[in-house]
């Protein structure tokens, strides 16, 4: 799954996803760098039978991930190859499908 988690009390998504990728990943997110994907609606990868809505951000790689805070390991997909089955929802039905269109062939 993507890193990512709820917004806290008064944080918009955007700002959610530079706090859970500064917490997950070690990454500093510039925020006049985050561009909306989209936000979509798919069943919750670890809580069976409850829907998620995901706000779903890009940005440049800012530097090296790393498995931080809640973030057991850390996995690289290239979605022009089969995908493993193991996936989250969210990442398999919505954003890696659009990936391609938007990263070129």
């Amino acid at each position: 799954m993507l890193p990512g988690g709820k917004p806290e009390a008064g944080e918009s998504a955007a700002q959610a996803a530079i706090r859970e990728c500064a917490e997950e990943l070690g990454l500093e997110l510039n925020p006049d760098h985050l561009t909306v994907l989209g936000v979509f609606t798919a069943d919750a990868a670890n809580e069976p039978g409850l829907t998620l809505e995901g706000s779903v951000f890009e940005h440049p790689l800012p530097g090296e991930p790393r498995a931080a805070a809640e973030i057991a390991e850390l996995r690289w997909l290239d979605p022009a190859l089969p995908l493993p089955d193991d996936l989250a929802p969210l990442l398999e039905h919505h954003v890696l499908p659009m990936l391609p269109a938007a990263t070129g062939p």
